[in-house]
């Protein structure tokens, strides 16, 4: 069977090991209503003690495939193993110790990820968070669901919240109890500024969130007024009557610090020096730009006043 131009919806499961992958797996496709007969490829990318009991699964044309090594996730190994089954759709159990780039990287064209589900055991988490920070940050920046297993009362839910929302408003949280009770997180997320001020002001502390959200919705901070510190930068690529002002963020480390800027315009825009620290007053339009190649948050200058550094230069979300 040719599935070349046929797309091959992908479902990604990422975690470390003993995290509950493999059991979350195997009730899925014991699940009548997840299965309709359709041949189904599992990508094994880690074993751990749990095994597949293929026997149990709906459908009887499930293949497993497993991928020992990161390297092996190339496109012409995963098309052949698509190829090879027939199979018309994949599940991917992940490991949790390979960077999610070497699959998205490398799936084939007509590969598409139709959900991404990360778990963890509540018991390790943190532990992971404080000494493996980057891969943690890996799965979860993407994941639409965070499922936390094994997790007992005394736990403090917003130790496990935060280190979620420090990754992804988007994703859901649940937290699954060894009595097979699931509660889902409602804990809310208030910006750490006010949105509906006549001029919102922009902590120093809060310019990684701020960055991240009006990114994530810069439509509803099309025609606000806002006042934050930042660095500003003269470069030549940028539009005429333009400059480029914002701050460094790390995300989850050192290695993935950032310069996260925004284009501000100014018919003066040539009297800012570069690289000086200032409290710049600007409204934002939501527009297309030729700065970000696309619609973007343009910044109209509106005053700005110079300042010395933030006392953390780096901004995080912490």
């Amino acid at each position: 069977m040719n599935n070349k131009n046929n797309v091959i919806p992908v479902y990604l499961f990422t975690g470390f090991l003993e995290s509950g992958k493999t059991k979350f797996i195997q009730e899925t496709l014991e699940d009548k209503r997840f299965c309709r007969g359709e041949k189904t490829l599992i990508l094994l990318c880690e074993e751990g003690e749990e095994e597949y009991e293929p026997a149990s699964f709906v459908d009887k044309c499930t293949y497993i495939k497993l991928i020992e090594e990161e390297n092996q996730l190339t496109e012409e190994n995963l098309s052949a193993a698509l190829d090879e089954c027939g199979a018309e759709r994949v599940l991917v159990e992940y490991n949790g110790m390979w960077m999610l780039d070497s699959l998205y990287n490398n799936m084939p064209e007509n590969w598409t990820v139709y959900q991404e589900f990360m778990f963890a055991d509540a018991g390790s988490f943190l532990s992971y968070n404080n000494n493996m920070r980057n891969l943690v940050y890996d799965k979860l920046k993407s994941a639409e669901l965070c499922v936390f297993n094994r997790f007992k009362d005394g736990m403090d839910k917003m130790e496990f919240h935060k280190i979620v929302r420090a990754a992804t408003r988007r994703a859901d949280i649940a937290y699954e109890f060894s009595d097979d009770r699931i509660e889902y997180d409602d804990i809310e997320d208030p910006l750490p500024f006010d949105l509906d001020a006549p001029i919102v002001e922009i902590g120093d502390g809060d310019y990684a969130e701020w960055y991240r959200d009006i990114n994530d919705e810069p439509e509803k901070y099309d025609g606000k007024t806002v006042r934050f510190k930042c660095r500003c930068l003269q470069r030549k690529k940028v539009p005429k009557g333009s400059f480029i002002v914002g701050r460094h963020i790390m995300t989850c480390c050192v290695e993935d610090i950032q310069f996260a800027p925004f284009q501000c315009k100014w018919e003066n825009a040539d009297s800012i020096a570069d690289d000086t620290w200032v409290i710049l007053t600007a409204e934002i339009q939501y527009r297309f730009s030729r700065a970000y190649g696309g619609k973007g948050p343009v910044l109209n200058y509106i005053e700005s006043q110079p300042t010395e550094p933030p006392k953390e230069e780096v901004a995080t979300f912490y």
